[in-house]
């Protein structure tokens, strides 16, 4: 048998090129994000800070916070542009989120024209507080570090049931005539214009006695919102018998800052208080969802025209969170 010249071998005469291991993804700094055909340019930090309840909804397959295409680039000046990422969800909720996480960010950790109340709570963070039940250090309290955001969102879905002689109908393939569209439009409407954000839960306690439900209101109640308050962001989704709602409210946290007569700055603890707002932290970062129907009768008839009741179901879905900033 010929010996083999290994010098002659097709494999020893291919050219290795040197594999080179130190290729990272590029991380974006900014995100370009297009929004029901609105644009928004925002730095990576903001991105991640919002409530993971948001997040699931702007990126239901998961956020790429790197450039795919960074493996490929060859260093020249054409690599800063931005990937834009097409997300279906409302934008002006969208602006109504990051205007009040912003708002929030510059009230605490204080901006280049004044300090933030975190600059006035050092002393409880260096031991000038006495010790409480919720941790062996005021250091290790995250809410002394953080601001707190109460998240509260609510996915409405109605049905609604027209009267039997009625002139709404559905053809033969099960789509609405003009008559019933109409006629869920005025229900939406309807819903839209009920802003109070514990009317419907309260109503669903008194009706069940539901006691978990009553605490979580009371809960609420104790942690930033009032029982009259309305949701910040209220609107129809587009193409479906659906409202999407969040309220937006910073957690007391019991630290009270007030000045005395000399002007000074001065911050007190209320730890009763602050004991309340530890058990939301069970909250961050975990999201938490309470399912219900709501059935309501509602009269929708025209000015002159007589009565016109309708059946109003409401699946509504509550998901309450907190975020630290």
């Amino acid at each position: 048998m010929a010996a083999v010249n290994l010098a002659n071998s097709p494999i020893t005469q291919v050219s290795q090129t040197p594999v080179q291991t130190n290729l990272q993804p590029q991380l974006l700094t900014r995100l370009l994000l297009d929004l029901r055909g609105r644009r928004f340019s925002v730095d990576r930090e903001n991105i991640l800070s919002l409530p993971e309840s948001v997040l699931l909804c702007l990126f239901p397959n998961g956020l790429v916070l790197s450039r795919q295409s960074a493996a490929l680039s060859d260093g020249g000046d054409n690599d800063d542009y931005e990937e834009l990422y097409g997300v279906d969800f409302d934008p002006e909720c969208f602006e109504y989120v990051l205007s009040f996480f912003q708002h929030a960010r510059d009230d605490f950790y204080g901006t280049g024209n004044s300090p933030g109340l975190l600059a006035a709570q050092q002393q409880l963070l260096e031991g000038g507080s006495p010790t409480s039940d919720f941790g062996p250090s005021p250091s290790q309290n995250p809410l002394l570090t953080k601001q707190a955001i109460i998240v509260l969102r609510e996915e409405l879905e109605y049905f609604s049931i027209p009267p039997k002689d009625g002139k709404e109908a559905t053809d033969a393939r099960g789509i609405a005539n003009d008559a019933l569209l109409d006629l869920k439009r005025k229900c939406g409407d309807y819903l839209l214009h009920k802003r109070n954000i514990f009317t419907a839960l309260q109503r669903n306690v008194n009706k069940e006695n539901n006691l978990a439900e009553q605490h979580l209101i009371d809960m609420l109640c104790m942690s930033g919102f009032d029982r009259d308050d309305e949701w910040g962001y209220r609107a129809m989704e587009p193409s479906r018998c659906c409202i999407s709602s969040i309220a937006l409210v910073l957690l007391k946290t019991g630290i009270v800052h007030t000045t005395n007569s000399n002007g000074e700055h001065q911050v007190s603890v209320d730890y009763n208080q602050m004991a309340t707002a530890q058990k939301l932290l069970l909250f961050w970062r975990k999201p938490a969802r309470k399912c219900w129907w709501d059935g309501i009768e509602v009269d929708l008839a025209e000015p002159g025209e007589s009565e016109k009741a309708i059946k109003l179901w409401a699946r509504r879905v509550w998901t309450l969170e907190l975020s630290l900033v």
